[in-house]
Order: structure tokens, then C-alpha cells, then sequence
């Protein structure tokens, strides 16, 4: 039903997600939106997974759900996120949906939709299978044009072969390179050996096995998580080391010396390079990216532009806006030469050409200028969310501000982003400086000033 007019939101920043079984995520709510998706898409469509115990129970419901509809389906079977994209963008199909809850724990599962040219679906789309899903105004063809099930079995190695065209293997292979690998017991394990192995580097491969209980560790990439990569790395004559989220649209970094390179680097690193093939080239981030994603960006002869926070919203500014390389602080990286989504296995291999050419992994980081951030949140009731961005905006007068997503306030030693949440009574608060020192102490301050404006 319907909600004073409008409709509940069912998809979150990365499509619907809840714990297995709960009536958010059973296999009747799966195969009710699969009818509603595909009463959307109104022809065929490509469904994938990721490892987790829960795909085939989700999957074959929501699948039972697009067949109800008429849509053929074209089963992917275990893959990666980018590459059921991939497989979208060049198949000639409607869409496709991805049953995959990324990073969360191993209880959670999720159901997304991409749209026919192989971007995560716009929130319009979005907003079109909602109001299908809550007025049960599915489309229920005649028994003779019921969907059929298929199997799609080239999805993988076109996606390997198309990476391959994007990167310079004739330098990666050139150059030798030796890497570990940790596939966090995730849909990357069916993808990046046989890549890496195509590109003629030697590897050794951590949580390989797809397994959706997580066994090595949680599928979030943090460095909590990467303990045993960075042993191994700092083990072995490696030259890097990489980590894939559950769904591998993210990559996360290591250098020769074991030390972890948090998501904005990478961008840093990747968007200077990119920059550097030809001048005045675009770059997207969010609000939220590190200055030295601006400072590398410049340094090569380029541009930034922000946005608010999520992938979606990045790759869009970037078809736009013409941007030439794009992507957020956790790691997820997107390229326009290849697809507009997060890429965790063309992030690997293009990391393999930036090494391959311009040397030690430590080295080209250390050539980009360092920052401190540091994140916190507080408490903040729904109703109370815009009196606190209205009172920051009226005491940052003065100072140079961007209102793109929250407010942001510079300072000359750095910034402060505040964001309400959309989904929790919560605020965000995000800051950056030279000193770890100047960092907290912009965050700890701003949420004291938080705190103080709902107090009232």
C-alpha cells in the first residue's frame, strides 16, 4: 500500500538487501519484485549471484518471479558484480539482476537491478519497479509465454577478455610481476586467477574457495580483514597484494611492504595515471574523497568534479560529464574505457600496468601528498536533520562551503563534511587534514556542535 501518497522505498545505495529469511529478504518478497522487475524490463534478462549460502534460494525465486512475467532468463551463475554488468552492457538483453549483499555479513543477501547498458539502475527506474512491487500491478502472461530459464556460459571470459583489451599486456607480462591475491571467499575467485594468469603474472590466491559462511574473514575489505594478506606479503617477494570485496567491485591495495592503502589512494594513483595519457582529462569522487585525490589529479594535468555520495551517482556525472576515470574512498574504482560501474578486477589489472610502468607500488604512492581523516557519527533524530544543516550553514558564513551532499566547510588545513543519513537517525561526520592531530579535532568538534544544535 501506498504511504500518504507515496510508495516505501524497497532499494537502498546498492539495490535491496536483509537478512535471509526475514520477510525483507524471503523467497516470497524475492519472487514479488522479480515480477516487478520484470514487468519493467519486458524482455530478457541476465541474473547472476555472489557466493553466499542463500544465492540459489533467492535467486530461483526471483528468477520464478521474471519467468511469471514472460522475461527469459539467462542464468550467470556465480560471478562478480562487474561482470554480470559486463555480460548486460554487450548481451543485448533488458537488464539484469544481481543477487548479492557485497560487503555485509554472511546472514544477508540482496536482490539488484541493472539497467540494459550495464549501469546499477537509476533511482527513476527504481522508483518505476517500486510502485509496480507495492500496487501488485504485475504483468501475468498467458501460460504459452511464461519466461524460460537458460544458462549463460561466456559471461566470464568475455568480461576476462575485454579487461584484457582495456590494459597494456605486453608491459604487465614484460615486467614479471608476482602478486597475492584474496578473493575473500567470494565470486572474485571464479574470475581474477584466470585474469592473472592471462596476463602472465604469477600469483598466490588467499580464500579462493567460493564460501558464502566467510571462513578466512568478513567480506569487507578493512584492514582488520587484510591481516593475512599483509602477512603474506610482507612474506614473499611480491610485488603488491589486492583484496576483493564479497561481490568484487571493489579492490583494496597493499604495497611491496605490506602496508594497506586505503581506497583513496588507489583512486589517487589510478586517477593521476589516467590523467597523465592525455591532458586536461575529467575525474569524478564524491564529496567525501581525500584532497589527494585532487592533488594528484591536478599534478597530472586533470579536473575533479563532486558529487553526492554512491557509485550510481558517480558514473552518471561521469557518462555526463565526459569524465575519463571516476569512483569512491572504498576502494570501488570506475572506468569509462570499460563500463560505468565499480570494477574490482579491472582496478587489479590496470594497478598491474601503473606498476609495470612507473615502478614500486610504494614509490608511485609516495609521490602523492599524504592526508589524515577521520570519521565519527552521533545520534540525530529524523525531524531534527535539516535544523542542523540549516544552523552549520549559518555559522560557516564566511568560510567557503559545498552543499553538493550535506555541508562541507573548508578550512586552510584541511575540511569537514556533515551528512545526515538517509537510512538511520544518525549524522556523518568526516574530516580531512595534513596531521591525524587536526583530523579528529575538526570531527570531534563538529560533533560536539552537532549534538549542541539538537539539544537545541
Amino acid at each position: 500500500m501506498a504511504e500518504e501518497g507515496k510508495f516505501p522505498r524497497l532499494f537502498g545505495t546498492n539495490g535491496v538487501r536483509g537478512v535471509v529469511n526475514s520477510k525483507e529478504m524471503d523467497p516470497l518478497f524475492a519472487m514479488r519484485l522479480g515480477m516487478a522487475i520484470g514487468t519493467f524490463m519486458k524482455g530478457p534478462v541476465m541474473i547472476g549471484t555472489d557466493a553466499r549460502t542463500s544465492n540459489e534460494m533467492v535467486k530461483s525465486a526471483c528468477a520464478s518471479g521474471l519467468m511469471a512475467t514472460g522475461c527469459n532468463v539467462l542464468d550467470c551463475g556465480i560471478i562478480p558484480t562487474p561482470t554480470l554488468q559486463y555480460a548486460v552492457k554487450t548481451g543485448k538483453v533488458a537488464g539484469g539482476v544481481v543477487i548479492t549483499a557485497s560487503h555485509n555479513p554472511p546472514e544477508f543477501n540482496g536482490i539488484k537491478a541493472i539497467d540494459k547498458d550495464g549501469t546499477e539502475m537509476n533511482r527513476e527506474n527504481e522508483e518505476a519497479i517500486e510502485r509496480i512491487y507495492h500496487e501488485g500491478s504485475f504483468v501475468r502472461t498467458d501460460w504459452t509465454r511464461i519466461g524460460r530459464l537458460a544458462t549463460h556460459a561466456t559471461a566470464i571470459e568475455r568480461y576476462i577478455g575485454g579487461i584484457i583489451s582495456k590494459v597494456d599486456v605486453a608491459a604487465i607480462r614484460g615486467a614479471n610481476l608476482r602478486v597475492a591475491v584474496d578473493c575473500s571467499n567470494g565470486a572474485a575467485g571464479f574470475v581474477t586467477p584466470k585474469l592473472l594468469e592471462r596476463l602472465g603474472v604469477r600469483y598466490v590466491t588467499l580464500n579462493a574457495d567460493a564460501n558464502g559462511a566467510f571462513p578466512g574473514h568478513n567480506s569487507e575489505p578493512t584492514p582488520e580483514n587484510t591481516k593475512d594478506l599483509v602477512e603474506l606479503v610482507k612474506s614473499g617477494k611480491f610485488d603488491f597484494g589486492f583484496i576483493h570485496d564479497g561481490d568484487a567491485d571493489r579492490t583494496i591495495f597493499v604495497d611491496e611492504n605490506g602496508r594497506y592503502l586505503y581506497g583513496d589512494r588507489s583512486l589517487a594513483i589510478v586517477a593521476k595515471y589516467v590523467c597523465s595519457q592525455k591532458k586536461g582529462r575529467l575525474v569524478v569522487t564524491t564529496v567525501g574523497g581525500s584532497m589527494c585525490i585532487e592533488d594528484a589529479v591536478r599534478m597530472a594535468g586533470g579536473s575533479v568534479i563532486y558529487t553526492k555520495v554512491g557509485s550510481p551517482i558517480v558514473a552518471r556525472a561521469m557518462m555526463e560529464k565526459g569524465g575519463a576515470f571516476g569512483g569512491e574512498e572504498n576502494g570501488g574504482l570506475i572506468f569509462a574505457e570499460f563500463q560505468y560501474c565499480r570494477d574490482g578486477a579491472m582496478a587489479a589489472a590496470k594497478m598491474l600496468e601503473i606498476v609495470a610502468k612507473e615502478g614500486k607500488l610504494s614509490e608511485v604512492n609516495d609521490r602523492i601528498p599524504q592526508y589524515s581523516q577521520c570519521k565519527v557519527k552521533t545520534a540525530c533524530p529524523d525531524e531534527s536533520k535539516q535544523k542542523v544543516l540549516t544552523e552549520l550553514s549559518s555559522s560557516a558564513e564566511g568560510r567557503r562551503i559545498d552543499t553538493t551532499d550535506g555541508i562541507k566547510i573548508f578550512f586552510d588545513e584541511g575540511w569537514v563534511l556533515l551528512r545526515p543519513s538517509g537510512t538511520e537517525p544518525i549524522f556523518r561526520i568526516y574530516s580531512e587534514s595534513k596531521t591525524k592531530a587536526k583530523a579528529e579535532q575538526l570531527a570531534e568538534d563538529y560533533k560536539k556542535r552537532v549534538e549542541k544544535i539538537i539539544r537545541g
